[in-house]
């Protein structure tokens, strides 16, 4: 959060990162891998270009087999 000009960058390549990050850390500690998902849970309040790049993320996290209960929820939860 401390780089948001470019962590929001057009392209979405800070999103995917993250969403890579999730994936790779939820194995291994679910907790962590749900509460770093926060940035991406917050997509409401951007443009639609940007809203639409990190839905896609949270899609993509969302069809991961075996995904934890913990980061499903979260992430389920946001694209309520």
């Amino acid at each position: 959060s401390a780089n948001l000009s470019v962590f929001h960058d057009s392209s979405g390549l800070g999103y995917e990162l993250l969403a890579d990050a999730v994936l790779a850390l939820d194995p291994h500690n679910r907790i962590t891998a749900a509460r770093i998902c926060q940035p991406l849970i917050r997509w409401r309040h951007l443009d639609l270009h940007r809203q639409t790049l990190i839905k896609t993320q949270l899609n993509r996290i969302l069809a991961t087999e075996s995904l934890s209960n913990d980061v499903y929820e979260m992430v389920s939860k946001s694209l309520q």
